[in-house]
């Protein structure tokens, strides 16, 4: 052991150090022996300069000293060369969770040359925690909710493009922690990363405690591929999952061990990865692997495959094989590397494997939702070639759907460049032509990049002829046309283009349209209700004919997010009208919404929107001008005034705002009342 001079004592609070969500940091430089803490600490972590290492021991504010414990250079720390490297020169110790202490000792081996002492103190906090569900996840405990303190983050969050694979990390420290007191740990470790060694954030992407609570780390989203700094060299599509604790000869328990079995399986399944496969990944260098070399690592990995390290601790290191099969036997079936290579203006190959033998079927639309092509096929190998050599360039987007109880695999394929003398492409890609005036006929864009006889046929699903819309010469340039499926049946079709030019080569486009007269019809009436129990309007109808028996759901949302489901079963063919009282577990709140109403029949699955509001407040009546009368009204409504008792004149607003209503002559008293279009009447004004 070797003594060193005491440095010159320095007691730096930054300027986040203030109590910042009941958490703070102190710094002091130390030397071997006992040092009094600045003040009470909770978690400590210790830096120093040399090529030596450090051990140090705390004190709880009882008396009582701990076992002696190895400062452990800190391996979870961004990659070589990232910006967030900003304590240079200096060996970064683990976040040690101490309880609460006042009293650190320190001993030094081989060259140390200087010791910093981190201090954080963490309040325990009282108010219960809140745990949601992200796009399908296990419980997890917001950012929010465990109080970081997003003052002190740097910057924005990176993003990897793709997550392979997951470390699994524990935080050294004590084990003797209430459920209480986990989300102090989780911001000691937040101040302590961001605050002593410089980085941005928390280093790690969640973090499971002993009794099951998961904890968001890194700012960024927990279901997208954030980079933490929790692996040196590794930390690109990685996602880094610390335990609370030391795990060196301590087992999890039953409740860690589930829980992370639950968000590990999640977690893959979101990136579509096979937990059990092993793969080579290329470092981008720490002090075991050099950048540019490739190391084997399984989907599911411990801290010390991936630099010098013991954590995460000999005995979950020894569970992580158990711990894998679990994962992977979570949540099935699923759906596992889907790929897609090529672009439009060439051939596009999708694939993907799934855990088990299931109907399967490929979607490429455009942006706006219109199918371009489909594709289907059964088993566990997904493999299907879109042939869009004919297809104009431009994005993509594309769904490997394999059921409901398969998280869907989606991306974007894109191509600048077509090199086809012919490209078409028809909009939409699914017709209803019942005659409601809704998609009752598909648009065919196409362009010629020279003059050409063109040939227009439709076919059936096998191949074969069924009609001949045109054969005429057409010039260079774009043109289109429609097509209304006159005197086919619902089905399958293509239309296939022909150009033949001048030397008589010739080039095909093959147009896929699903034609479907299922559903004709669709409306909500009425299209504002106000679901308020004063009798009126209180519920709406969502009316629609079906010409065939069918498989019908209809689902509210708002935005993006589902509400939730009004209907969802079979009905026989006529007319329909599903009535629904404005209430899921509870009453929806006034705003707008839109139902999708999805219609499955044999040849296809017809969605179609409608929007719709619900208004529970009457309208807000005011009278600026009583002598000529001029009132303005919040939101569109029918507005009825009575002059002296017995002249009633009754006004339509359709836009809200000021106007005026003629008395018909002098008057001495009016009363004016104003009911919305959902029936919702506001408080009647009075004049005098």
């Amino acid at each position: 052991m070797k003594l060193i001079p005491l440095a010159l004592v320095l007691f730096a609070l930054t300027p986040a150090a203030a109590l910042a969500g009941g958490t703070s940091l102190a710094s002091r430089d130390v030397a071997p022996g006992t040092r009094r803490a600045p003040h009470r600490f909770d978690l400590v972590g210790l830096h120093w300069r040399g090529s030596g290492s450090v051990s140090f021991r705390t004190r709880s504010v009882s008396g009582r000293w701990s076992g002696w414990r190895n400062a452990a250079p800190e391996d979870d720390r961004p990659d070589a060369g990232n910006h967030e490297l900003r304590a240079r020169g200096w060996q970064l110790g683990s976040p040690y969770w101490t309880g609460p202490s006042d009293r650190i000792r320190v001993r030094t081996f081989g060259r140390v040359s200087r010791v910093r002492a981190y201090y954080v103190r963490s309040h325990t906090r009282a108010q219960p925690l809140r745990s949601v569900s992200a796009a399908g996840s296990p419980l997890i405990l917001t950012r929010a909710s465990w109080g970081a303190d997003e003052r002190i983050r740097r910057g924005l969050p990176d993003y990897s493009d793709t997550l392979r694979f997951a470390v699994v990390h524990h935080t050294a420290g004590s084990n003797s922690y209430t459920r209480a007191q986990s989300a102090s740990i989780v911001r000691g470790i937040e101040r302590y990363h961001v605050l002593a060694n410089g980085w941005d954030d928390i280093g790690y992407n969640f973090l499971v405690d002993k009794y099951g609570q998961i904890f968001e780390g890194r700012y960024g989203g927990v279901d997208r591929n954030v980079v933490g700094a929790h692996a040196q060299g590794f930390n690109q599509g990685s996602s880094g999952v610390a335990l609370i604790g030391n795990y060196g000869a301590t087992s999890v328990t039953p409740a860690e061990r589930a829980a992370l079995i639950r968000l590990l399986a999640w977690r893959l399944d979101v990136a579509h990865v096979d937990p059990t496969t092993t793969f080579s990944w290329r470092s981008t260098g720490n002090p075991r692997f050099r950048a540019g070399i490739n190391v084997t690592l399984r989907t599911i990995s411990g801290h010390r495959d991936t630099g010098y390290t013991t954590c995460p601790g000999s005995r979950l290191y020894g569970e992580l094989p158990q711990i894998t099969r679990s994962v992977a036997q979570t949540g099935l079936p699923k759906l596992y590397f889907p790929t897609a290579t090529g672009a439009p203006g060439g051939l596009v190959r999708f694939t993907a494997t799934l855990s088990e033998s299931l109907p399967w079927s490929v979607i490429v639309s455009e942006s706006d939702g219109n199918i371009v092509a489909t594709g289907q096929g059964s088993g566990t190998r997904i493999d299907w070639t879109w042939d869009a050599r004919t297809i104009p360039a431009g994005r993509y987007r594309y769904a490997i759907d394999a059921g409901p109880s398969v998280r869907p695999a989606t991306g974007v394929v894109a191509g600048t460049l077509s090199l086809s003398t012919l490209t078409a492409l028809a909009r939409p890609a699914l017709i209803t032509p019942n005659g409601d005036g809704r998609t009752d006929f598909t648009l065919v864009r196409y362009r010629l990049r020279q003059g050409a006889l063109l040939t227009a046929t439709v076919v059936d699903a096998a191949g074969a002829p069924v009609a001949t819309l045109f054969s005429e010469q057409k010039r260079a340039g774009g043109s289109a046309f429609r097509w209304d499926a006159a005197g086919l049946p619902d089905g399958r079709y293509g239309i296939v283009l022909s150009a033949r030019n001048a030397l008589g080569i010739e080039t095909t486009a093959t147009i896929a349209v699903i034609v479907d007269r299922t559903l004709a019809g669709y409306r909500i009436v009425p299209q504002v209700f106000s679901p308020y129990q004063d009798g009126r309007l209180e519920t709406t109808h969502f009316r629609f004919t079906l010409n065939a028996p069918a498989r019908v759901s209809v689902v509210v949302r708002r935005g993006s997010r589902g509400v939730g489901q009004v209907f969802s079963g079979r009905l026989e063919a006529g007319p329909q009208s599903i009535e629904w009282n404005g209430r899921f577990a509870r009453r929806v709140g006034e705003r707008e919404y839109r139902a999708d109403l999805r219609v499955t029949s044999p040849v296809a699955t017809v969605l179609q929107t409608l929007a719709f509001a619900v208004d529970t407040t009457g309208p807000r009546l005011r009278l600026p001008g009583p002598s000529a009368p001029t009132f303005s009204v919040n939101e569109p409504a029918d507005v009825t005034v009575v002059f002296d008792g017995t002249r009633t004149v009754t006004v339509r607003r359709l836009v809200p705002g000021r106007f005026r209503v003629s008395p018909g002559g002098a008057f001495t008293s009016l009363r004016a009342t104003a009911r919305d279009f959902a029936g919702n009447e506001g408080r009647p004004l009075q004049y005098p």
